[in-house]
């Protein structure tokens, strides 16, 4: 940060540059990208006033790894036809997707300053039209079947592109998520990955507790999937599971998350899930993110 406003990430390589490095030091950088990440979405919530700064927090690792470390894009030109596509199903977290985007340089970053203010293109759930944006989302289950579109597209068209969709847990309780799942089993569609972020919590409660979804890997792997667990915020792991070669099913990766990542007084709490925090919580927050 510089007097108070997000740094920018100069000369940041690009992934085909990044994969180059060891993979302690891919994992460093990474990082430090996602600190910086964490510490905008604590300034847009509290300017804005308003937030899902939990779950922003849960996915950083993800978004990171993948915008920073995975995607084939080009952020001069959005609507590249060889980009991967990106598709955050979990909407209500976009704090951290225009993060990533404008540090990615999709946008300016003074943009998000703007977050949800009046007119802002930056509202409070992603829209086609901010550069980078795939899909309109919010209403939850949609993002998946979005995804099962997109990845028969690119085989359709003869194209190589992936397509990577990012579900929260809760979420997986909407019927169109296992209807999008079936038919993406039954194709085949090796060119798509699906990302559960698995923190465990949803607005008010613990998914367990609302609606069990456990076992949850042996639900995806009976819908043709292939299916593996690891740890959400491990840079490393998730670079490695995202960089392997489609092996002829979709690949599910349940990354193991906790809400609020980062700042002791949020993480695995339920309250945090929709709540802003007080300017003496900022200051707490960006302090611990800083060390």
């Amino acid at each position: 940060m510089i007097d108070g406003k997000i740094a920018s990430i100069d000369g940041w390589p690009e992934p085909a540059i990044l994969s180059s490095l060891s993979a302690g030091e891919r994992a460093a950088q990474l990082a430090e990208v996602s600190r910086e990440v964490r510490r905008s979405v604590v300034r847009m919530i509290s300017a804005a006033h308003l937030g899902h700064i939990g779950g922003d927090f849960s996915v950083t690792d993800i978004a990171t790894t993948l915008f920073f470390g995975v995607l084939r894009l080009d952020p001069a030109n959005p609507n590249w036809p060889e980009r991967d596509r990106f598709i955050l199903s979990k909407g209500h977290c976009a704090a951290s997707l225009y993060s990533v985007l404008a540090m990615r340089g999709f946008f300016p970053l003074d943009w998000l300053e703007t977050f949800m203010q009046p007119l802002s293109i930056l509202n409070g759930h992603p829209n086609r039209k901010i550069p980078g944006v795939e899909a309109n989302t919010g209403p939850l289950g949609h993002g998946l079947p979005i995804g099962v579109g997109l990845a028969i597209a690119s085989r359709l068209s003869g194209k190589n592109w992936r397509t990577f969709v990012v579900l929260g847990d809760g979420e997986l309780q909407e019927g169109s998520n296992w209807e999008a799942a079936m038919a993406a089993g039954h194709r085949e569609l090796d060119n798509l990955i699906a990302v559960v972020d698995r923190n465990r919590l949803q607005q008010g409660a613990r998914t367990e507790d609302t609606n069990r979804l456990d076992p949850l890997a042996d639900k995806w792997t009976s819908f043709g999937w292939e299916t593996i667990e690891i740890d959400g915020h491990d840079h490393a792991a998730l670079y490695d599971v995202f960089t392997r070669p489609g092996r002829g099913k979709p690949l599910a990766v349940i990354a193991n998350t906790i809400k609020g990542k980062g700042v002791s007084f949020l993480e695995d709490r339920v309250e945090w899930h929709h709540k802003v925090p007080s300017p003496e919580q900022v200051e707490r927050a960006l302090e611990e993110l800083s060390r």
